[in-house]
């Protein structure tokens, strides 16, 4: 089975956002559809030991997302604009406020064990305290 090389698409910058689209029909056009013994050779070559149910599970998933390509071919995008995202979303973080915040000893008052103005921690690597 053939499958598009990273050298064949087109790289510019410009034309980045439609590499999805263009991918996606030429999986298409190439992959009517995808057989089991398929999912078992790229799983063989992957490294991956599949059993038989999830062989046929995968199968079913993988000829899930080809359908979803198909899809995204037959849309008609020619008055669309290549986009990054599809909302114009700008910064939705809050604004930065600078507030008061605690002394040291009002932290260190809160602790349950501090010692030479540091928190005293139960140790981690079988030490008896």
């Amino acid at each position: 089975m053939w499958w598009p090389r990273a050298r064949n698409l087109n790289h510019s910058r410009l034309d980045r956002p439609t590499l999805p689209a263009e991918f996606a029909r030429r999986i298409v056009a190439v992959t009517e559809k995808i057989s089991q013994e398929t999912v078992i050779k790229v799983s063989r070559l992957a490294r991956l030991s599949l059993s038989p149910e999830q062989a046929e599970k995968m199968t079913a998933q993988l000829a899930g997302m080809l359908e979803h390509f198909r899809d995204i071919d037959a849309l008609d995008l020619a008055g669309v604009e290549p986009m990054t995202q599809p909302y114009p979303i700008k910064n939705v973080l809050r604004e930065d406020v600078e507030v008061e915040s605690l002394n040291r000893e009002e932290v260190l008052g809160q602790a349950p064990a501090a010692e030479s103005g540091r928190f005293r921690v139960p140790p981690t690597i079988g030490f008896d305290v």
